[in-house]
């Protein structure tokens, strides 16, 4: 066998091996992509089992003023509860309303309305009552609205939302917010301290119909098992084409190996 033959062939198998171990790191977190999808498929379902059972359960008693720094907010947020209040309508505060999975009725262009409830005990929580469209966030727009005197509420407790980096900042001096933060609200409207969280109310509902309540929905995706598969079936792919590509060189090796005449012996011509 000639130097320049044998340098061919060693190279074809160091090319083989150096291609094994990418091969089999490709291949290993192609796989743990696909079981980290099928974790993340269970906890979004316990999820959206935990959420649809506090959901769907009676409205408690809103928790005393005295209680609310000590709350878990795993504990108690999505909880439905009930409250009697007056609100503040002087002091409403404006959420922009990007689309939500927990209020699929609304879907246009729009505001949350936050206004400050008061309790019997002057204790202040502010309640989103409801969704706005575009051109009648102004209480002047929806006078029958601004309800007065003491009114029996029944929500959902929510926490603030976190700000991230795509997130615009907020403008107070505008009346509108981009992320439910009740504390800067409040400073914002200087009603000092307020409940670490907020009521989403679903009742009742106000003359005119506006701000729109509503009940909270779970509508969370859950495509997990696709993306699972999709990881798993890369990896299937990553083995098969990895395997026919290994025989196929090595098959070839061999028969190049078959054709060539004996050592010592001429090629017939």
């Amino acid at each position: 066998m000639s130097g320049d033959a044998v340098s061919g062939e060693e190279k074809k198998r160091r090319s083989w091996v150096g291609l094994l171990i990418p091969a089999l790191l490709a291949f290993i977190v192609l796989i743990g992509l696909g079981t980290w999808q099928i974790q993340r498929k269970a906890w979004k379902e316990n999820l959206i089992a935990t959420l649809d059972a506090q959901l769907a359960a009676p409205p408690i008693a809103l928790p005393p003023p005295a209680a609310w720094s000590g709350l878990d907010r795993k504990d108690y947020e999505y909880r439905r509860v009930i409250l009697q209040a007056t609100f503040d309508n002087s002091k409403e505060a404006l959420v922009f309303a990007a689309p939500s999975t927990f209020r699929p009725d609304v879907s246009d262009p729009g505001y949350w309305v936050f206004t400050p409830a008061r309790l019997a005990g002057g204790d202040v929580v502010l309640v989103n009552r409801g969704f706005v469209p575009d051109g009648r966030q102004e209480p002047a727009t929806r006078p029958q609205g601004q309800i007065t005197g003491p009114v029996e509420i029944v929500g959902s407790m929510r926490w603030r939302e976190e700000h991230h980096w795509f997130t615009p900042a907020d403008e107070p001096a505008k009346n509108l917010w981009f992320s439910a933060d009740p504390q800067a609200m409040a400073k914002a409207k200087g009603l000092g301290a307020v409940a670490p969280f907020y009521v989403e109310q679903e009742s009742p509902v106000p003359p005119g119909g506006l701000p729109q309540p509503g009940k909270l929905r779970v509508t969370l995706p859950d495509n997990h098992l696709q993306y699972a598969l999709t990881w798993y079936g890369l990896a299937l792919v990553l083995v098969i084409w990895f395997g026919v590509w290994a025989f196929s060189s090595g098959g070839a090796s061999a028969r190049r190996e078959g054709s060539r005449p004996p050592h010592g012996a001429s090629p017939s011509l």
